[in-house]
């Protein structure tokens, strides 16, 4: 008769279980958090450095054809069509 009383409650032990496996779970997600965190910059970081490589590569150096001063390169201005 007195199984029947107990019946539907939770042990002490079983609420410590719980709250154990609860805090595992909280803490696992902080870390990936964090990690994905760093993760995203640091991608972020490579991909603007790719980016700024490629278009430094295909500007125009002295001599070269342009519309534009965006089209010369570093520290040359686009002169009658020609980057000087």
């Amino acid at each position: 008769m007195a199984y029947k009383s107990m019946k539907g409650q939770l042990s002490a032990e079983m609420l410590l279980l719980i709250v154990v496996i609860l805090a595992i779970v909280a803490i696992a997600a902080t870390q990936l958090i964090s990690s994905a965190k760093k993760t995203s910059k640091s991608i972020q970081n490579g991909t603007t450095s790719i980016i700024q490589k490629a278009s430094n590569s295909i500007k125009g150096q002295a001599g070269d054809v342009c519309v534009n001063d965006a089209d010369c390169g570093s520290g040359l201005t686009c002169q009658s069509g020609v980057c000087k």
